[in-house]
């Protein structure tokens, strides 16, 4: 019986060679060698293979990865293959020379001790900077290296070479894509870096050839092919032993013929139209002092590593014409690229794709979104819900009165769908805005349940009309507006921040007052209270613009509702909207996205205060001459209960 002990079993590649050495049957003795903190990680992949239970694990050391001296459980080591290895050309130096140089060193040391074979997963970063051809018997040949993860590689292979008694072997991988078969890939890397803006090809006129430059080769290989290459070689060589094996591509193919291969279905096509000769200078050049800031944060606004650029123009020819040939008489033949490129397109548009949460279902754009409206449970909150439901939203209402949201669900819930669209669902979550701890709860609560959150709707309010100089004792006005208005939308938000920002995806609208515009006497405390709210809006989404986490603030004029109720002279004004004209505002900007919503007379005095300030406010005077306070505001008491009609 041979045995195998392998690192890195719960990976994109580890998985898929763990079920080859199983295939073998009874004649394998097969251990995954991983940390404690990596067990339920391994346990999932053993419960979804064939005699997964045959898996023999090995605890590592949590903080070296060195197996336990002492493999009596497992019995005697034939192969230890490490397939645990970071190939980020973006994470520090101290990171990568710990995973993949440090750990192949005590791995290999570990391997001699038990006369154990060691195999190597490396990859052509050990070529560096090379120039021409590399091959397999090639290795210290002056290169430098444009980053440290290639660096370590270099660093792993070395160690592994200078271990005095060890049996290795090194099997250097060109970039490693998803499964041809399935197109499956757990992460993006390489190329996939680029696809997001290969996809704006869609937007261009039908047939227009692409101009590409010309950068070089690249050179992808499948991870199923890797695995059965590894599996291959480990059986068909048992006694080649310091050997290296080059997996890639032997077809020298461009850029420009790889994002075709990938994309067939896109009808515009890219062809090389800067040469070589002047590409690669050029990107070096972006490289390099002042130009390589610009350079950068151009890339990380379009979703690049900045690093990733640096390894797009080496000029080594990675040959692994040898291997390739060796492996097709044992019948693993590595799939054309034209054949299985789609897959790896398909499959990343679903599951990778940073963008992908933010494509609209084709029959609406609320359809399946969901939606979460504070404040829902009445007037405009509700309103706001009932369109949204209408349009195929998963709608969730948050307010403090249980009752009153149960109500609000049932009615939504009996909503008649549209015209083709589906009916959306409606939930509720009683909670307190003004309260951080339940609003952090909340937040977790509605991602546990629900996946994720789209949108989220700040509307619940608090409006107080009281002139300051009825307030003179009377702070606590400011302090219940501000709780509401400005700091429970702040918690919220802050809480489903990150969330929005992993997503890569997500949109906030603040329902804040035409007030902050108008200035109008009596409110004060109201005004200040959204003016605090648009400012904080107006500066986390200049933060977040790269994150795709955009905000609209929609400024509503006044509107008939239970906030309103206390002022009588209200009762027969005209020119108040009514709640569904403000949900209709709401939905524009959940839609539609605007930066700002608000109304036209809110803008004509904001314009005022500008251009004649002076004329502005002594018509804002005459009106608070004219407009007297609200038997509330007069006989309503310092001591009075936080319980207040003009809470949403």
């Amino acid at each position: 019986m041979t045995s195998y002990l392998v690192t890195g079993a719960d990976g994109l590649l580890g998985r898929r060679v763990l079920a080859r050495l199983l295939a073998r049957g009874d004649d394998a003795r097969v251990g995954a060698l991983v940390p404690r903190s990596g067990l339920p990680a391994l346990a999932a992949v053993t419960d979804t293979l064939p005699d997964g239970d045959r898996v023999v694990t090995v605890l590592a050391d949590d903080d070296t990865g060195a197996p336990p001296a002492d493999l009596a459980d497992f019995g005697p080591l034939d192969h230890l293959v490490h397939l645990d290895v970071l190939d980020d050309p973006a994470a520090d130096a101290a990171t990568v020379q710990a995973v993949n140089a440090d750990a192949a060193a005590t791995l290999a040391s570990f391997a001699a001790e038990h006369g154990a074979v060691f195999h190597l997963l490396s990859s052509v970063g050990v070529a560096g900077d090379h120039q021409g051809p590399f091959r397999e018997t090639d290795f210290e040949l002056g290169q430098n290296f444009a980053n440290p993860c290639q660096r370590s590689f270099f660093d792993a292979e070395l160690a592994v070479r200078q271990t005095p008694g060890l049996r290795w072997r090194s099997y250097r991988c060109s970039t490693i894509v998803g499964d041809s078969v399935t197109g499956e890939m757990d992460e993006l890397c390489g190329p996939y870096y680029f696809l997001g803006q290969v996809s704006l090809l869609d937007r261009l006129p039908r047939k227009l050839p692409v101009p590409w430059p010309d950068l070089g080769e690249l050179n992808l290989v499948p991870v199923d092919y890797v695995a059965d290459a590894l599996s291959a070689l480990l059986e068909a060589e048992p006694e080649a032993q310091q050997r290296v094996y080059h997996l890639g591509d032997p077809q020298r193919r461009s850029l420009s013929e790889v994002t075709n291969a990938i994309t067939p279905d896109h009808d515009a096509r890219t062809f090389d139209a800067l040469p070589r000769s002047l590409a690669r200078p050029l990107l070096t050049l972006t490289g390099q002092g002042a130009l390589r800031t610009g350079r950068d944060l151009v890339a990380q606004q379009l979703g690049v590593p900045p690093a990733v650029l640096d390894v797009l123009a080496l000029p080594v020819h990675f040959d692994p014409a040898a291997t390739a040939e060796l492996l097709e008489r044992r019948g693993v033949r590595l799939p054309r690229i034209e054949d299985y490129g789609p897959r790896l397109w398909r499959y990343w548009a679903e599951h990778l794709d940073p963008a992908r949460n933010r494509r609209d279902d084709p029959r609406g754009p609320l359809v399946g979104k969901v939606v979460v409206i504070t404040g829902g449970s009445t007037g405009i909150g509700r309103a706001t819900a009932r369109m949204c439901v209408a349009r195929g939203a998963h709608v969730i209402l948050v307010a403090r009165d249980a009752d009153k949201l149960t109500e609000t669900v049932d009615e939504l819930s009996a909503e008649v769908p549209k015209p083709g669209l589906p009916l959306g669902t409606v939930s509720c979550y009683p909670a307190d805005v003004t309260d951080e701890d339940a609003v952090r709860t909340l937040v977790k609560s509605i991602i546990a349940e629900h996946d994720h959150i789209d949108i989220l709707v700040n509307n619940a309010g608090r409006s107080i009309r009281r002139a300051a100089t009825n307030s003179l004792d009377r702070s606590h006005d400011y302090h219940r507006t501000m709780a509401v208005n400005y700091f429970g939308a702040v918690y919220l938000t802050l809480a489903v921040l990150p969330h929005m920002i992993e997503r890569q995806a997500g949109h906030v609208v603040n329902v804040s007052t035409a007030t902050t515009q108008t200035r109008a006497p009596r409110f004060g405390a109201y005004a200040s209270s959204y003016a605090a709210l648009e400012a904080f809006t107006d500066v986390t989404a200049a933060e977040t613009l790269s994150d795709h986490v955009t905000f609209t603030t929609v400024r509503l004029p006044l509107t008939r509702t239970k906030m309103i109720a206390p002022t009588a002279v209200y009762d027969s004004a005209h020119g108040i909207w009514g709640v569904d004209k403000a949900a209709a505002r709401i939905l524009h900007g959940m839609i539609d996205r605007p930066v700002r919503s608000g109304s036209r007379f809110g803008s004509l005095v904001e314009w005022g205060h500008r251009r004649v300030p002076r004329l502005t406010t002594r018509i804002l005077h005459q009106t608070y001459l004219m407009l007297g306070e609200s038997a509330a505001a007069l006989h309503g008491r310092a001591d009075e209960p936080l319980k207040d009609p003009a809470v949403s």
